[in-house]
């Protein structure tokens, strides 16, 4: 029984991530906030593994729904210059992985020890809140309107934002959404190219986390990687429809809203009624 309990727990961490992984409202903060309630019965360095790890299943979520755009070596359906694209493409993103990658790698065991504090969580989901609504409300020109208009300069811009989400509470979506909309970039071409950055950047930190925790879980700990992984990769496909069908009709203000609401919110159960 309570090893059926610690899976409900990951199932319902796995749809939190799903959830808000590409909606910019953080979701990393909202684990460790929905974990101070739920508490994982395991060691502290398997739920911050867990963290981590359950992302895996956004990412293929990315890798399934945008399959034709990411897949360079379709030699049947697709011809040598469209090809040639998804490389540029490629290159743009891994361009604006950089930052984040050197600083994360860098700064990792300072992020863990430090700066996975609620106050710090709900401090950046105010302060970027309030950014979202005042980007949003300036109406700046857009430049570029496609994957295509991204230039390396802008790709390279856009990772230096998305090297701010590794606060917690900042949200990575969130800070590559900002920098592309305040450099000209659309809503959709921002907000794909934002998905696409997930890949490396999560790939690459699900991948040290388990080298430094050395792959040593017992079989329990596997089920519930596992079964949140799969819960996270379902959210986040439906996750991602929704907020590319939002964004047609709406801008990201709602979201900045959210964020100072949920922020204040941590600030008030935190600070006065833990």
């Amino acid at each position: 029984m309570l090893y059926l309990w610690e899976i409900i727990k990951s199932v319902i961490l796995g749809v939190v991530q799903g959830i808000t992984e590409y909606l910019p409202i953080s979701s990393t903060g909202h684990m460790i906030l929905v974990n101070e309630f739920l508490h994982l019965n395991f060691d502290s360095d398997f739920v911050n593994t867990f963290f981590v790890v359950i992302q895996l299943g956004s990412i293929m979520a990315v890798v399934v729904l945008y399959f034709k755009k990411l897949w360079p070596f379709d030699f049947k359906h697709t011809t040598s210059s469209e090809r040639k694209k998804v490389w540029i493409l490629w290159s743009k993103v891994l361009v604006g992985c950089i930052p984040a990658g050197v600083v994360g790698i860098l700064f990792d065991d300072f992020i863990d020890a430090y700066l996975y504090k609620p106050m710090v969580i709900a401090l950046a989901l105010i302060i970027y809140g309030i950014i979202f609504i005042i980007v949003e409300s300036c109406h700046i020109t857009q430049s570029m309107n496609t994957l295509e208009d991204i230039d390396y300069i802008t790709a390279a811009n856009i990772g230096l934002f998305q090297m701010l989400a590794l606060i917690p509470g900042t949200s990575r979506s969130g800070s590559t959404v900002i920098g592309g909309r305040i450099l000209g970039v659309s809503k959709e071409a921002v907000s794909e190219f934002s998905f696409f950055m997930a890949v490396p950047v999560m790939a690459g930190a699900t991948m040290l986390k388990l080298l430094k925790c050395g792959f040593g879980f017992n079989m329990i700990q596997w089920v519930v990687l596992l079964i949140g992984t799969l819960v996270a990769f379902v959210v986040s496909v439906i996750s991602i429809r929704f907020l590319m069908n939002y964004i047609k009709k709406h801008d990201f203000k709602a979201f900045g809203v959210y964020r100072i609401v949920l922020g204040i919110l941590v600030i008030v159960y935190f600070g006065f009624i833990k």
